[in-house]
């Protein structure tokens, strides 16, 4: 046989058990029989490996039960918007729910953002998140802005040559302590348009896994369409099947739940409300992702017959972004959720709930 060697077991029952196997240059393919896979599965539900089965939660609910608990090995999540809609406020917020759950490591992958204005995100985003919904000053709030100016003074109180302690600052402090009980779990990267390959992404998950054992990680990618590919190919739609093929292949062969922001098309941005079918690039897209995630502000979309003839209600409507769940490989789609938006500390109430009022432009197809 061209390309590889061989092996097979005797009889005429088929190859033996681990003996039907290609090696080739790339790698090898190893079919099993469903035989081998159910006992594979009796094995480690038996000694209590059951991390391939069990959902990673990402402490947004309703999110968490329409997904079945959360993310799984092997899924791949979309999250999907217009500008502002807070695609990176809500992976960063899942980032943090995870690492704080002690559940999995965190990979974030950040094209758009340093890590510094990440951390200000995560120590605003502290300050708040326990005292939901109360957002005054009086309960020890901050705002990113607030954060960025409390950065500047400890810099400035410290001196050029002495070492800045955050933690002392009497507004940070409380923040920073909460983030440092799972600041550990969390890991922040700035994409690079030439290192941050899929091929890399994957070989330092592996480094990461050789050095840390086998405790589950979560990869989120902001965002997809600024992974790149080397060579650049010829056009957009190529390169994000190409990136998406190789989020999804991460997400099941290294057993990492992924979760990927994607930019929407111009036909998208113009749309009364952003559907699946608007996200940039590729229909693979929607072929690979297991759960589409889509991101719109509820007063643009809510049916106005809502909101003309109460004005306080069409402001009320501001605070508010729409979460429909387009696509789920497991479990029902086609679900508006909503989540309360408090963007000056880069946080969603986490206490969402199902949309009551009728929203406009109902689902024109299902993928």
């Amino acid at each position: 046989m061209n390309g590889g060697t061989r092996t097979a077991g005797a009889g005429t029952a088929g190859p033996a058990a681990n003996d039907w196997t290609l090696e080739t240059g790339t790698g090898s393919m190893s079919p099993r029989s469903a035989i081998d896979v159910l006992n594979d599965v009796r094995t480690k539900v038996a000694t209590g490996e059951l991390a391939d089965f069990e959902p990673i939660p990402l402490g947004l609910a309703p999110l968490d039960r329409m997904l079945g608990g959360g993310l799984r090995p092997g899924e791949l999540m979309l999250i999907g918007g217009a500008q502002g809609t807070g695609k990176t406020t809500m992976a960063l917020q899942m980032a943090r729910n995870v690492a704080a759950s002690g559940q999995a490591y965190v990979l974030y992958v950040n094209f758009e953002h340093d890590d510094a204005d990440m951390l200000n995100r995560l120590i605003a985003m502290e300050s708040v998140l326990p005292h939901l919904p109360n957002t005054k000053a009086s309960t020890g709030a901050v705002k990113i802005q607030d954060v960025r100016a409390e950065v500047i003074r400890a810099w400035a109180r410290g001196g050029e040559h002495e070492q800045v302690d955050l933690a002392a600052s009497p507004r940070l402090r409380s923040a920073i302590d909460r983030i440092a009980r799972y600041g550990s779990n969390l890991y922040l990267l700035r994409g690079s348009q030439t290192a941050s390959t899929i091929d890399n992404l994957r070989e330092l998950i592996d480094v990461h896994r050789r050095k840390s054992g086998e405790r589950r990680m979560v990869l989120i990618i902001d965002y997809l369409q600024k992974v790149p590919q080397v060579p650049e190919p010829p056009s957009e739609s190529e390169k994000v099947t190409f990136v998406v093929n190789g989020l999804k292949d991460i997400a099941l062969t290294e057993k990492v739940p992924t979760i990927a922001i994607v930019a929407a098309d111009k036909e998208g941005l113009k749309a009364a409300r952003l559907r699946n079918h608007h996200l940039r690039g590729s229909s693979a897209i929607n072929y690979e992702a297991d759960v589409i995630l889509i991101l719109n502000e509820k007063y643009q979309i809510v049916a106005k017959v809502n909101i003309e003839f109460n004005p306080y209600q069409a402001q009320r409507f501001r605070d508010w972004i729409v979460a429909s769940i387009e696509k789920n490989r497991s479990g029902a789609d086609n679900i508006d959720v909503e989540y309360h938006k408090h963007f000056e500390f880069s946080c969603f109430d986490p206490t969402g709930r199902p949309v009551q009022e009728k929203l406009i432009e109902e689902r024109l197809y299902n993928d």
